[in-house]
């Protein structure tokens, strides 16, 4: 099981990073064309697409990684049960809002699939695709640390220096 989310952590960092240089160009024609004043309708409304999709992909790698920003200042002045306490909160809270945009993200897909982009050959829906995907992670990993720390393991915490 390990080595199968090892993989697709592997596999969400390259789709990031192919989507970051696929940006790069993107903007880099738009500027270009419009210094040439022959500007690409299409730059723009790209550009925002791969955005979105980089962001969602970015989300899904820091929930994995436990990257997000946590500041743990209070809940680790907490007595032992208070902290676990606070922590399975913390844990259900953050499930519930990876379902909540799981399950909204299905409606805005369904809602926006008929709607044509303006200079792209495809529909806004492509524009929600990756939040389903990211609520899902974040349901997942928000779970599996949850067992964690019913089962009495610590969840590893990165600590970042300033």
């Amino acid at each position: 099981m390990n080595s199968l989310l090892a993989g697709a952590d592997r596999l969400l960092k390259w789709v990031a990073g192919t989507i970051v240089v696929v940006l790069l160009f993107t903007v880099t024609a738009g500027v270009v064309s419009r210094a040439l004043n022959h500007p690409l309708a299409w730059t723009d409304e790209f550009s925002g697409f791969l955005m979105t999709w980089l962001a969602c992909l970015g989300w899904m790698l820091a929930t994995r990684q436990s990257a997000h920003i946590r500041i743990g200042v209070f809940q680790d002045l907490l007595p032992r049960p208070a902290w676990r306490a606070a922590e399975v909160a913390i844990l259900l809270m953050v499930a519930l809002l990876g379902a909540v945009v799981a399950w909204y993200s299905v409606h805005l897909i369904r809602t926006n699939a008929d709607i044509e982009s303006l200079a792209l050959p495809n529909t806004a829906a492509w524009l929600y695709v990756p939040l389903l995907p990211a609520g899902l992670v974040t349901l997942a990993q928000a779970l599996a640390d949850l067992l964690k720390v019913l089962r009495g393991r610590a969840l590893e915490m990165k600590e970042v220096e300033l």
